[in-house]
């Protein structure tokens, strides 16, 4: 099999899209779960492209796990999307894709950077779903394969310990003191319909992703109760696939929070509604930042959450010290610049 350029017409692709009232929340910003779906589109169709361009068996690119990915900027109604697509780095059975949104303003053509996301897909045969089809290769230049190759092993390594951590999600209590993580605690129980599947008749990861925003919003909301919107969104782990016909229950509840910002945990759990064993199982993992926003748009400090209990502790605890490890990123960054 031959190896194919990275400049190749095939590991690039742009979408773009004026954005509409249905797709705003209830205060005019668009929808955070929105431009992460748009961001999934433009992944799913570069990395579906690009694999079969050399098989001969026809597959679907798969996402399995979305890297950590911050919201610049905001968009509103009326601005166009624009989502490139790249290919960065290809192993025998998956790509890595970067997506750069940018909004325009068409009447002023202003522009602006509102977001970048890192996603890893898998080629599926769609004779038999199971099966992961090779992925042709992209030939980089030396530096770019080598740390193209880091990232690849660090995903791997990442995606097998958070398939580990599969706690079962309590419900809250019958009356939850305000402020605590039972007084916020949301879920969503959405049954998968044709609309939402590929064509393997498996949920797009679009999809679930804007379901997951949106419980990670109203568990915010309820929390410190103003307007609040998505700041960023950390690795998000798919870790297996959703049919058609499944339940989803995408529960959010809060984990730690700083004096500006909010994490919260979500979960999807998918159930079958035809199979005679009624088997739950996590199906997708991911930690939210939501802040809140006063009056002129600008983030301000959100009520303390009342932490109970060892394992409530545990989750404020392991949250601090991601919300530690990013803004010395963060800063490290900006020092760098």
């Amino acid at each position: 099999m031959s190896a194919m350029k990275a400049s190749d017409a095939a590991s690039s692709l742009q979408l773009c899209r004026i954005m509409r009232p249905d797709d705003a929340n209830i205060v005019g910003n668009v929808h955070g779960g929105n431009i992460l779906k748009m961001i999934e589109e433009a992944g799913c169709i570069i990395s579906t492209r690009h694999c079969n361009t050399q098989n001969e068996d026809r597959c679907l690119a798969v996402l399995v796990r979305v890297e950590k990915t911050e919201f610049l900027s905001p968009l509103f109604i009326g601005e166009v999307a624009h989502a490139t697509a790249e290919i960065t780095y290809t192993s025998p059975h998956s790509l890595e894709v970067q997506v750069k949104v940018m909004g325009e303003n068409i009447l002023t053509g202003a522009k602006k950077l509102v977001n970048r996301a890192v996603l890893w897909y898998v080629p599926c045969s769609l004779q038999n779903v199971d099966k992961i089809m090779e992925v042709p290769p992209i030939k980089f230049a030396a530096e770019q394969e080598e740390e193209g190759q880091k990232r690849y092993e660090a995903q791997k390594t990442a995606r097998l310990k958070t398939k580990e951590m599969v706690e079962e999600v309590m419900p809250p209590p019958p009356k939850p003191e305000k402020h605590s993580v039972g007084f916020s605690q949301s879920s969503l129980i959405h049954l998968v319909g044709p609309s939402d599947c590929t064509l393997h008749d498996y949920v797009h990861g679009g999809v679930t992703m804007k379901l997951m925003d949106e419980v990670a919003g109203i568990v915010a909301a309820r929390h410190c109760n103003t307007n609040i919107v998505t700041a960023s969104v950390d690795a998000i782990n798919f870790h297996r696939k959703i049919k058609k016909g499944c339940v989803v229950t995408v529960t959010g509840r809060l984990t730690f929070i700083s004096n500006k910002s909010m994490e919260i945990e979500v979960v999807v759990d998918a159930c079958s509604l035809v199979d005679t064993e009624k088997v739950s199982y996590r199906a997708v993992s991911a930690f939210f930042t939501f802040i809140s926003l006063d009056k002129y748009g600008k983030a301000q400090s959100v009520p303390p959450l009342k932490v109970n209990g060892e394992d409530e502790q545990k989750r404020y605890d392991e949250g601090q010290a991601r919300y530690l490890f990013n803004k010395a990123k963060r800063l490290a960054a900006k020092e760098a610049n």
